[in-house]
């Protein structure tokens, strides 16, 4: 899945317009619908705001992480910052 796939699939899971996400982003439609497409592709700072805003991570979207995400919509940033901790939690205790 490429990054335009992705980031549709986020999209449509978190129940957003492009023109709802392009307006959390500060862009166009368009540059949304661009991105999704395979047209043109996000600068670092859009691409850590999409990261931030669907709880992922940028490597998630780069194609280095091949990690499943999980659906967080209806959580508050609270709630996903303590699944964070404990994803990072077991992780640590897997590896040693």
């Amino acid at each position: 899945m490429d990054f335009g796939e992705k980031l549709r699939k986020l999209r449509k899971e978190s129940g957003l317009t492009q023109k709802q996400l392009a307006d959390r982003l500060g862009l166009a439609k368009s540059i949304v619908s661009y991105y999704e497409n395979g047209s043109r592709y996000p600068s670092y700072d859009v691409l850590v705001k999409l990261a931030r805003i669907f709880h992922v991570s940028t490597d998630y979207f780069l194609g280095l992480e091949k990690g499943r995400s999980l659906g967080l919509e209806g959580l508050t940033e609270e709630d996903v910052e303590l699944l964070q901790r404990l994803a990072e939690n077991l992780r640590n205790k897997n590896r040693g």
